[in-house]
């Protein structure tokens, strides 16, 4: 009995270890599919007054749980073996530092991809000029866009927590369809 407790333990604490390559990930693998990321965690809500969009220190960003949190996301991804044709991301820099811990390919910063939180953009517009940048890509092309919960949101109709990827596909007759959902938390 003893043994059997033991061997529960190890199983256990290896699967807690293990966070990240337990979380099944084959719906990036799909050809086409419109991977939206919400930045790692950082922190707090919106962004302290003084904002510059040039100047990270003005900004809210990730902290070093956040930091290691992407950092584990793009090695689970690929371990994996996801790619991605095109990784698009918010100017914003907990979005473009969590874009580039993942540990892709080159990072194209996207301004439609910026939060519009608190005022700072424009919904609508923005949300039409990401569904023409995907529309633009051939249909096959896996994309990754790294962006803030209230663009994935309006992309999608779900809430994405700290470092959640909403997987979706171009829906016929224009949008996105949500048809994953992946987390590794923080």
């Amino acid at each position: 009995m003893r043994a059997i407790l033991i061997a529960a333990m190890i199983s256990l604490v290896a699967g807690l270890t293990s966070g990240a390559r337990a979380q099944d990930l084959s719906a990036l693998e799909r050809p086409g599919i419109v991977a939206l990321m919400r930045h790692a965690l950082a922190p707090g809500t919106g962004d302290p007054a003084g904002f510059d969009l040039a100047d990270c220190s003005t900004q809210r960003n990730l902290d070093e749980r956040g930091r290691e949190q992407a950092r584990r996301i793009g090695r689970a991804m690929r371990a994996d073996g996801v790619h991605f044709d095109a990784i698009w991301s918010s100017e914003w820099c907990r979005a473009r530092e969590t874009a580039e811990l993942l540990g892709f390919d080159e990072v194209v910063e996207e301004p439609a991809l910026n939060s519009f939180f608190a005022g700072r953009g424009d919904r609508a517009a923005q949300t039409v000029e990401i569904l023409k940048l995907i529309e633009a890509q051939p249909t096959d092309s896996r994309l990754l866009l790294v962006s803030h919960q209230v663009n994935i949101s309006a992309l999608t109709g779900s809430f994405a927590g700290s470092g959640e990827i909403i997987v979706t596909r171009r829906a016929d007759g224009g949008g996105l369809e949500v048809i994953d959902r992946i987390a590794i938390a923080p």
